[in-house]
């Protein structure tokens, strides 16, 4: 059996009074390319952020592989004010490595992304697309097999959303040779299409479907098996 990297059974958020997330039961295995889809407040960033431990659940139960590397990048990743390669030699920095080693690798994560040629700028004057595939060359130097991304291409331009989205493909299939689990939220439908192998659809706070990507995006299917989402696919659901 392919190994799980996470497993959540009844798993419940609440703040207060607000339920971000109920009785959410789901696996999710190693290699997968799992898209999180519903309208906003449905419990994305939620999930994500329970999966990669910065918010615990508040009922039922989430075990995750103890062994297994995390990374995740927000919307608007926070940068640091220093260079471009700073800005990835630190996370390497903290985790043990020498300055010097973690500067040359840091450049390798650059080179990786496209951004060589900036290393040394001020990261906060790349543009929003440079500085999202900056994010992404200081999660990739760490090797992580698990890669959670919030909404990572909203707010990039189409070019921008591109060079992203490329990326992830490249890091979801291992084109480095070390093939990551990406699980991402996004708003874009054709995103989720060409990036994900399922997809997880939310409503206020509870999971309505868990589909492969194809019978997520054939419409008797979905129809047939969770009507909330066929029309929200369709843009008829508020």
């Amino acid at each position: 059996m392919t190994s799980a990297l996470f497993e959540l059974s009844a798993v419940g958020v609440r703040f207060g009074a607000l339920a971000a997330l109920s009785d959410l039961s789901l696996r999710i295995n190693a290699g997968e390319r799992v898209a999180l889809v519903g309208s906003n407040g449905s419990g994305k960033s939620t999930l994500l952020r329970l999966l990669h431990g910065l918010q615990p659940p508040t009922a039922g139960r989430l075990r995750a592989a103890a062994a297994s590397r995390q990374a995740m990048l927000f919307q608007r990743p926070f940068m640091l004010r220093a260079s471009a390669r700073a800005n990835v030699a630190l996370g390497l920095w903290l985790a043990g490595v020498s300055w010097g080693m973690a500067c040359r690798q840091a450049m390798q994560g650059l080179a990786r992304v496209g951004l060589a040629e900036v290393g040394e700028r001020s990261a906060r004057t790349l543009s929003g697309g440079q500085q999202q595939r900056l994010a992404l060359a200081r999660a990739w130097v760490l090797a992580p097999e698990v890669m959670l991304l919030d909404e990572p291409t909203a707010s990039l331009d189409p070019h921008a959303k591109r060079e992203v989205e490329a990326l992830m493909a490249d890091f979801g299939a291992g084109g480095d040779g070390r093939p990551m689990t990406m699980i991402f939220a996004s708003h874009n439908l054709g995103q989720v299409k060409r990036l994900a192998s399922r997809v997880l659809y939310l409503e206020r706070g509870r999971l309505l479907a868990d589909l492969p990507v194809q019978d997520f995006f054939n419409a008797q299917r979905l129809q047939a098996t969770a009507p909330a989402a066929h029309l929200f696919v369709k843009g008829e659901l508020v």
